[in-house]
């Protein structure tokens, strides 16, 4: 009777589509915006129609008041619908309210901002100069500091908003002051190179001159969402520097400007010729700046504490490790008005290490066969640490704090992925937990992890997800032929029967440090409860997804395993995987196929061309093919240059594979794509045409990596499941 039921409800339950997918018709509610503020006890948001910000208490998680209301603000008349960000004074006496945002690439935008004064409810422009870019506050709250057109220039606040210009060489494609060029910017993860000192008294930033640095260039069409009417007839032309493997890069120095005798000076920073300065951090104290640098094999992370005054610096902290320091450890420095937290695999896992801000090392705050995933910071008071770690296993993540004694507490108790963030003094916190079943919940907590207050919880999105009738989700584990443990997880049909056999589509990313499999609601291509997944399922497949060596979360041997060979361990495991799948009673082993985004396009054409004819059908979105096409910096943190390692470049990569590819493949690439060029896929293609072998391609005019806007990403998927459908579906 039970069965009779299931079958009933699900002939009944509505069916996917990929527009409702694409218009994140599924997506979770969210607290976006959210800021701790200083008093420790609230916490700022951005109201739901834009218009407002609104202070909540982290003991109750109640509205106590309205920090910022578009609808009554006193000023001149300016047009905007909604803001699209802010950033509060030191003092907490003025908001910078962003609109207009313009992005450039992955992090850099510009926009228009306003000031506004909290007191009197006043705002006016920031500057009438032209859009602005990182605008930064000064530590006493009575400047700021921004870039326009890669030059730096400072507003007094206290002056009548007087604006004077600090640089003056900046120049496009030549000259960047305070903030990053293309490459830092991506694979260093920053937006800002500059900052204030304690004090206030000093600015000080990173230079980068990027003359010597080989340019890049696309074309623009008129094209459709946005069109640009200026290509009508004639497309135009986009011209940028993009440093490849093994070629120039900018020349960095480090720079500091008194504000009140406006003297430059250069600090002198030790540094390779070809040496990287990933960023420049404010410390609590003002003879103090901290200046991150790294060798160009990217293994020697050296931190600095430089006097803008006497320009003189001094190492405090090396992080000098095998093969090469991961850029998640770099980015999770943490600093703290007395200590340095240094995220580091000196010891085979990510751990914590707890410096003074002169360098010494006071205790290693984590121990044991797992990772530390975010650092959440320290109460130096106490000397208790915040962060979350995997202990539970590589597809868990749970928040803990340790205290100075060394005592350790696990404030989350749900398994699943716990994200955490504290109130100022870590009185408070909000989690948001989700897992493969269940959506994410938003919590309050105390200081000891006990729930104060449930304020989102995603009921209505968890019954409308429920209705559809989907497939189950799951997670599984392998051991391949080289006696190595693959973890993955898969969704089933919701009428599955282990009696039929099912076409599988296994869908993967595979690169350095990353992971796909995670007890997680947000797993899959388009995340939402793997709803891309389930609407595949609906359509009669099986979908699953295989983490392979050199992804995260199971320590530096696994994961830089692959160095020097990227894509040969990599290609290997998916291929077992795929092996291991077509062993399963349910699984017909003749109709797989593959696919993947970015590093996971790489992955896949690398797995159809392994060897083994195990795939029938492949797609691949944007994909790298030859790693010499790809910028320094990521690339040569795993591979090193192309002179030093000529048969990791020339020998592992689909173009030199292309004439054992086996399978029907789809390639799809946009034209625009400032960060995997095209060129990638035209010289695959030529590759493959010279082998003559057979493939599609689906080409996205004015398209970025991203492959949106519009209807372009609806299109996008239509063809992906088409494509599988043609070879998969008997």
């Amino acid at each position: 009777m039970t069965a009779l039921l299931t079958m009933a409800v699900q002939s009944f339950a509505a069916k996917l589509d990929l527009k409702s997918i694409t218009r994140g018709e599924f997506r979770a509610e969210s607290m976006a915006s959210l800021k701790p503020l200083d008093d420790g006890e609230s916490y700022s948001q951005v109201s739901s129609d834009g218009t407002k910000i609104l202070k909540y208490s982290f003991k109750t998680g109640k509205q106590t008041g309205v920090i910022f209301d578009l609808n009554n603000v006193r000023g001149p008349k300016i047009r905007i619908d909604r803001i699209d960000g802010y950033i509060f004074s030191p003092d907490g006496k003025r908001i910078l309210i962003q609109t207009d945002t313009r992005y450039i690439y992955r992090r850099s935008f510009t926009a228009t901002y306003y000031i506004y004064e909290v007191q009197n409810n006043k705002m006016g422009p920031l500057s009438v100069g032209g859009e602005q870019q990182t605008p930064l506050f000064s530590p006493d709250g009575n400047m700021i500091a921004f870039v326009r057109e890669n030059n730096i220039f400072l507003v007094k606040l206290l002056y009548d908003n007087a604006e004077s210009q600090v640089t003056t060489d900046g120049e496009r494609n030549k000259i960047i002051n305070g903030i990053p060029d293309w490459v830092y910017e991506e694979e260093f993860s920053t937006n800002r190179s500059m900052v204030f000192t304690a004090d206030s008294r000093q600015l000080v930033w990173i230079k980068y001159d990027e003359s010597a640095v080989k340019e890049y260039s696309f074309q623009w069409f008129r094209g459709s969402h946005p069109t640009m009417d200026e290509y009508l007839t004639y497309p135009g032309s986009y011209v940028y520097k993009y440093p490849k493997a093994g070629e120039d890069n900018s020349k960095v120095g480090v720079y500091s400007f008194d504000i009140k005798s406006r003297k430059t000076r250069q600090i002198e920073v030790p540094l390779d010729a070809d040496g990287y300065i990933p960023r420049i951090v404010m410390t609590s104290d003002p003879t103090k700046v901290a200046v991150f640098t790294m060798n160009r094999h990217q293994d020697d992370m050296r931190i600095y504490m430089a006097n803008p005054l006497t320009t003189l610096s001094k190492l405090v902290v090396q992080d000098k490790v095998d093969k090469y320091v991961k850029q998640e450890s770099m980015c999770g420095v943490t600093f703290t008005d007395q200590h340095i937290l240094v995220p580091s695999e000196r010891d085979g896992y990510n751990h914590i290490y707890v410096y003074t801000l002169n360098g010494q090392l006071k205790r290693q705050v984590v121990k044991g066969q797992y990772e530390v995933t975010d650092i959440y910071g320290m109460d130096d008071k106490t000397g208790d640490v915040y962060y979350a770690a995997n202990e539970l296993g590589p597809q868990d993540k749970q928040v803990y704090v340790s205290h100075a004694n060394g005592k350790t507490e696990r404030l989350t108790t749900k398994e699943g992925q716990n994200n955490a963030t504290f109130s100022r003094g870590f009185r408070y916190f909000i989690n948001i937990w989700s897992d493969l079943n269940n959506p994410p919940v938003y919590t309050l907590n105390d200081a000891r992890g006990r729930v104060l207050h449930t304020m989102i919880d995603n009921s209505a999105l968890k019954q409308k997800y429920d209705s559809y009738g989907l497939g189950t989700k799951e997670l599984f584990s392998f051991t391949t032929s080289e006696g190595v443990k693959l973890n993955g997880w898969m969704v089933k049909p919701a009428d599955f029967s282990p009696s039929k056999r099912y076409p599988v589509i296994m869908f993967q990313y595979g690169g350095p440090g990353s992971q796909q499999v995670l007890n997680n609601w947000n797993i899959g291509a388009a995340g939402q409860g793997a709803i891309l997944e389930q609407y595949m399922a609906q359509q009669g497949y099986i979908v699953a997804c295989v983490d392979n060596r050199g992804t995260g979360g199971r320590g530096a041997e696994f994961e830089k395993c692959t160095y020097l060979r990227l894509g040969e361990k990599e290609s290997f495991d998916q291929v077992e995987a795929a092996i291991w799948l077509g062993q399963q009673p349910y699984v017909d082993k003749d109709r797989i196929g593959m696919w993947g985004w970015s590093y996971g396009g790489w992955n896949t054409l690398m797995s159809m061309s392994e060897g083994r004819p195990v795939f029938c059908a492949g797609v691949a979105v944007a994909p790298p093919t030859c790693w010499r096409y790809y910028d320094t910096v990521y690339t040569e943190r795993y591979m090193r240059t192309p002179k030093e390692n000529k048969s990791g470049y020339d020998e592992v990569n689909p173009i030199a594979r292309a004439a054992k590819l086996n399978g029907a493949l789809l390639i799809c690439h946009g034209l625009a794509d400032d960060n995997v060029h095209f060129q990638n896929a035209a010289e695959y293609t030529e590759a493959l045409v010279q082998a003559d072998k057979d493939f599609k391609e689906n080409i996205y005019v004015n398209r970025n990596h991203g492959i949106s806007g519009g209807n372009t990403r609806n299109h996008l998927y239509r063809q992906i499941i088409q494509w599988f459908d043609s070879y998969l579906k008997k």
